[in-house]
Parts: C-alpha cells; structure tokens; sequence
C-alpha cells in the first residue's frame, strides 16, 4: 500500500516556537518530516507501524527538501 503522504501522525507544538510541531513519538520536526515514512527516525513508533502494515516509502523520499523556515520563530 502506498499513500501520497504520511501525515495521521501524532504532533506536538514545539515549546519556544509559534509555528513549530513534531512528531510525538520521534520528536523530529514536521517540515523534516515531509509527509514520509523515511522522515521519521528509523525507530520511530508511528514508522515502525506503518511498515510493519505494508505501507511502502515514498519513491522519491531522498531527494525531499528539509526546511528550516520554522526554526526561527
């Protein structure tokens, strides 16, 4: 199974950053996150369950662009 994008995944704010959210289980950011499985850490809770149901990883994953727009607020 393949979805376009991965974003059902807990989030939480960011403490110290107005528009800044993370993965609740991996704490990585969501403009890293990208809407792909291979944005979370490989140990990842949420990652791991999706693999684990069939969810494939997105073709083009590696060459997603990583933003650090939310990094200052």
């Amino acid at each position: 199974m393949k979805k376009p994008y991965y974003i059902d995944y807990p989030q939480e704010h960011v403490e110290g950053h107005a528009h800044t959210y993370q993965c609740v289980y991996c704490k990585v950011v969501t403009t890293t996150i990208n809407g792909s499985i291979e944005g979370h850490l490989p140990t990842c809770e949420y990652r791991l369950k999706l693999e684990g149901d069939g969810f494939e990883k997105n073709a083009d994953s590696h060459s997603l662009a990583c933003s650090s727009s939310d990094e200052v607020d």
